[in-house]
């Protein structure tokens, strides 16, 4: 089959705005300013070049030009002409991946000839993946323009040093030509530098031989030298993703390079560029454009997650190696404990590091968990327990077969499920699945050839077909998918990188020979794959495939390996966004499908990681990548900003005013349908700009009116960045607080003795009525991205709505290798006596003891806090509180650094002791203390830091407020405040917590002078009525 291309709207603009930028340029007949280097062949008359005509329009003509597109098309329109440094003259091109970029700049080649008659063209793209897709797009696409373009073709080529004959046909005639060529040919092949022999440090250092052949003469090219023929045609560039193919660095091989060859200018086309590398913005369609406008496919989401782990197998995963200045240093995820269990965490770590000591002292990590090389050459971390871990490696892994078979699965039943919906429609479906090792899918050693995935994928093709086939109803799809030619070994296939003896290898950073084999094989079968009577429908590939090669009807993407820092999720949706096609090759767009594009053109990703996390980086991806819309003009883009008059008063533009300068912009034509018209950029570039008797607040109003194409600049500082606390020695110096310290300041001892024997029943009736371990479980979450409202959407996270949830259950086996002293962690835990530890394992009933076995971290740690909950309620009714000798130093409010974070979990303050009050809630605290804050009774206050405590039976118990009134307004003026809410009642830890609270009613009645100076209150209004009776 073929695809059927079609001409789409935007891709007509985006071309004809490239065109239209040198309007009054005349057309030539394809022949140069050059005269025709004939080397040795040299005869008695001279021979006019074919080439590019130069450009003979002034500068500023095509200024003009380029400010009335970008006018025209809502972008911020250019005060001069930019140049690519050293280049000449460059426009850039933005179009969101799967809306036929490469379409776009052939369309314009066309248009450019069509109009100007300009005929060479260079095409230089980031890699081989790329270079094969665009020479594939230029073949199949030659038929398309040719009908459009009156029979007109172009010939193309790949640039091949061997191939010096294709440069001579490139610049012998007056047809269209093209050259592709990939970044790296290019930077070994137009390297000047390394063209000639050199000698350093006294040694011949031999020139490159594909530089020497492109910058010496050479006999059999006429003794010319093949850069010059290729110059004087005055090619114009296509960059295609310039944010690989030029670099970060302005003076790097890659623009000299292009230097070298004159262009007549420089098009730069991609869907993320550089913010460093855009000149003269002429087309824009990014990801929230093409999203709505539904130009690609809508995006869903299914992350598989794992709750509940046993945290006994020794889990470790290497996620990446970082490389920056001093020693390279690991992130690394492993198991750590918490207050109720266990969970897993990611850190960056440095050499002996200890896993045991950073996990809580989990026995898992006992056995000598501690880092002892990182080796950044090798990508690898060597524990002291001889265990190496390569990037992307995880041992211990909790069932990570089991994992990846679930994604296996889920994407079988995706991908059976979308396919019986569209098979109606004539519509191949695709499923993609990236993985990390060649080995996982193809055997090279021993009989067996197929991988672990490979088995695990026929396996439950079996198992999935089975099970739906029953509920599908469509005879025709039923008979295809019982057809032996589509049996489950038949159906799925491997694209890799091929070695000469055609084994399949990793994919290496340098490309070369092996990935040349691989991309031969994929674009000759991009076709093919396409139709119905092609079994193959599954196909595994390494990340060879990540950049380059797509298919439109690639339905899901499956990444069976871990997910990593490097790779982004918007990379990883792009091999699948472009709008399918049917079998007659017709794109299934609005144009055939009006409003249902998204019913039939859906990409499902089923990720290796939670729906919360991946689709949070695919929308901050998102964001990053779309530009600022431009505000539409009202009066309260003014309101509100400030501006200095002539006479350098200040102020700020009230309502009325605001209203005055909208109406002034319109009566002076500078303001249309809420747009900043093409009269205002030139009387602003001129100097002349009028607005009347508004003109002595002219700064003013330009200032806000240059924030129309960048509204990020006129946004307060991100609130959200931690902020330190700074100390304000004047409050702590306030004669009411060194009053209230002087009262609180005082260190106590208790006494306790209890029923023992009661404790025990207490505490065996409580684990077995409230013990549970959490059940190990994989839950598979699904999410869709429907539509994008703006960018702000994105940036917050909330343009992708979470969907269903399906739990499948998990039987894990506990690691042999870690042994448990129970009765000594309960000791440590409890603060009780191995005697009674003995006594409440003894009673309890043997169904909760069995939890210990299933998942011995959690049961150590839930059974510690349950025991301590009854412990509490036991020693509350007979503790006592007595003085010691002791107070508490000054420096507890200095000595650790307070941060938060505004609006997230901190507060300004002027009457605290610190000028930000971090909070633990932004509920019950951060109303308590406004309210503290605002109100007029209230001197001055502190949240208490960690310094301040009470020791209690069931540990240290930091109280929250230390609050001084204004003296004659409250009974008790010095106090110190609990701040509690409902939330206190539904606490797990009720019984404990009150507990602690009791005892800090008998410490602070044991130190107070008329015993009343602490109590609990969950608001400001319930303090003021507890220290007013």
């Amino acid at each position: 089959m073929q695809i059927r291309y079609k001409h789409q709207r935007f891709q007509a603009e985006a071309a004809r705005s490239i065109a239209n930028a040198f309007t009054g340029q005349p057309k030539s007949d394809g022949q140069s300013d050059h005269i025709i280097d004939q080397g040795k062949d040299k005869k008695l008359f001279t021979l006019a070049g074919f080439g590019n005509k130069n450009i003979v329009l002034a500068r500023e003509a095509v200024c003009e030009n380029v400010r009335a597109i970008q006018t025209e098309q809502g972008l911020k329109p250019v005060d001069y002409l930019q140049d690519l440094q050293g280049v000449g003259m460059a426009f850039t091109i933005e179009m969101e991946t799967g809306t036929g970029k490469t379409y776009t700049y052939i369309k314009t080649m066309y248009e450019l000839n069509e109009r100007y008659g300009w005929t060479k063209f260079v095409v230089i793209v980031p890699s081989i993946a790329i270079r094969e897709g665009v020479k594939k797009s230029f073949e199949s696409m030659q038929e398309h323009f040719a009908q459009e373009y009156n029979g007109k073709r172009m010939q193309c080529f790949v640039y091949n040093s061997k191939q010096l004959s294709k440069i001579d046909a490139f610049a012998g005639d007056v047809g269209m030509h093209v050259m592709i060529i990939n970044t790296q040919v290019f930077n070994s092949s137009f390297d000047e530098e390394n063209s000639k022999d050199k000698v350093v440090k006294g040694k011949t250092k031999k020139a490159d031989k594909t530089a020497r052949i492109i910058f010496d003469k050479r006999d059999e090219f006429g003794s010319r030298r093949p850069i010059d023929v290729l110059s004087q045609c005055h090619p114009i560039m296509i960059i295609d993703e310039p944010q690989s193919v030029l670099g970060v660095d302005k003076g790097n091989k890659t623009r000299k390079g292009l230097a070298l060859f004159k262009p007549l200018f420089t098009l730069l086309y991609s869907a993320t560029h550089r913010k460093g590398d855009i000149y003269n913005m002429m087309f824009r369609l990014d990801a929230i454009d093409a999203y709505n406008q539904k130009l690609v496919k809508k995006i869903e989401v299914k992350g598989i997650k794992q709750i509940g782990s046993t945290a006994t197998n020794g889990y470790v995963y290497l996620e990446e190696i970082i490389i920056s200045k001093g020693n390279p240093q690991a992130r690394i995820s492993f198991d750590v404990k918490t207050a109720t269990g266990t969970k897993q965490t990611s850190k960056v770590v440095g050499e002996q590091f200890d896993l045991y000591a950073q996990s809580g002292e989990l026995n898992e990590y006992k056995n000598n968990f501690i880092v002892e090389r990182i080796d950044g050459v090798e990508g690898s971390v060597r524990f002291v327990n001889g265990l190496v871990l390569h990037e992307g490696d995880a041992v211990g892994a909790v069932n990570e077969d089991y994992l990846r078979r679930i994604q296996i699965r889920e994407t079988i039943r995706t991908h059976l499920e979308r396919e019986r919906q569209l098979f109606g429609q004539k519509i191949k479906v695709l499923s993609l699945f990236f993985i990390d090792h060649v080995d996982n899918y193809r055997l090279y050693e021993g009989p067996e050839t197929k991988g672990k995935f490979a088995k695990m994928f026929e396996e439950e093709y079996r198992n999935v077909l089975s099970e739906l086939m029953p509920t599908f109803g469509d005879e025709a799809y039923l008979r295809y998918l019982s057809d032996p030619r589509n049996a489950a070994e038949k159906i799925h296939q491997g694209y890799f990188s091929m070695d000469k003896k055609g084994k399949a290898v990793e994919s290496g950073n340098k490309e070369g020979e092996n990935e040349e084999r691989a991309f031969d094989l994929i674009m000759k079968d991009k076709e093919r794959l396409l139709s119905l009577k092609e079994p193959v429908r599954f196909i595994f590939s390494h990340s060879a495939l990540k950049e380059g090669w797509d298919n439109p009807n690639v339905f899901q993407i499956c990444t069976l390996k871990n997910s990593d820092n490097e790779t982004k999720k918007r990379q990883e949706v792009g091999r699948g966004m472009r709008l399918c096609v049917n079998q007659n090759g017709e794109r299934q767009d609005a144009d055939v499908l009006g409003d249902h594009v998204f019913d039939t053109n859906i990409l499902t990703v089923i990720a290796s990681e939670s729906y919360d996390d991946f689709a949070k980086k695919l929308q901050t991806e998102m964001a990053e990548a779309c530009a600022d819309r431009p505000i539409i003009i009202t009066p309260n883009l003014f309101e509100g900003k400030p501006y200095t008059k002539a006479d350098g008063t200040n102020g700020r533009f009230d309502l009325a005013q605001a209203r005055d300068i909208y109406d002034e912009l319109v009566c002076q034509k500078y303001v249309k349908k809420g747009e900043l018209t093409a009269k205002y950029y030139e009387d602003k570039r001129n100097g002349t700009l009028d607005f009347e008797e508004l003109n002595n607040m002219k700064d003013g109003i330009i200032a806000a009116l240059d924030t129309v194409f960048n509204p990020s600049s006129v946004k307060p500082e991100d609130a959200r960045k931690p902020k330190t606390a700074n100390f304000q020695q004047e409050n702590f110096d306030k004669k009411e607080f060194q009053e209230l310290w002087k009262r609180i300041n005082q260190r106590t001892y208790y006494q306790v003795n209890f029923d023992t024997s009661d404790l025990v029943k207490k505490s065996i009736k409580a684990l077995d009525d409230n013990l549970k371990v959490t059940e190990i479980r994989i839950v598979v979450e699904g999410g869709s991205l429907d539509n994008v409202r703006d960018k702000e959407s994105l940036e917050t996270g909330v343009a992708m709505t979470q969907g269903n949830t399906r739990t499948i259950h998990v039987t894990e086996a506990i690691g042999k290798g870690v042994t448990y002293d129970l009765i000594g962690k309960l000791v440590m835990a409890t603060g009780l006596t191995r005697k009674t530890i003995v006594e409440i394992l003894k009673g309890i009933k043997p169904a909760t003891f069995h939890l210990f076995k299933f998942n011995p971290e959690e049961f150590i740690i839930k059974a510690s806090l349950i025991i301590n909950d009854c412990k509490a309620l036991a020693v509350i009714q007979c503790i006592k509180y007595e003085k010691l000798n002791d107070k508490f130093s000054t420096d507890i409010f200095t000595e650790n650094m307070l941060r938060g974070k505004l609006g997230i979990n901190a507060i300004e303050s002027t009457k605290s002791l610190y000028d930000l009050v971090v909070l633990d809630s932004m509920g019950t605290e951060k109303n308590f203390a406004e309210s503290l804050e605002y109100e007029d009774d209230v001197v001055v206050y502190t949240k208490l830091p960690n310094g301040f405590y009470i020791n209690t039976p069931m540990g240290k118990y930091n109280p929250d407020w230390a609050v001084a009134f204004r003296e004659g307004s409250v009974k008790h003026v010095y106090f110190v405040a609990e701040s509690k809410g409902n939330d206190l009642q539904g606490s797990q830890l009720r019984g404990s917590e009150e507990s602690k609270i009791e005892c800090a009613r008998r410490h602070f009645k044991a130190i107070s002078d008329n015993g009343y100076i602490y109590d609990v209150a969950k608001d400001y209004k319930s303090l003021y009525d507890i220290v007013t009776k």
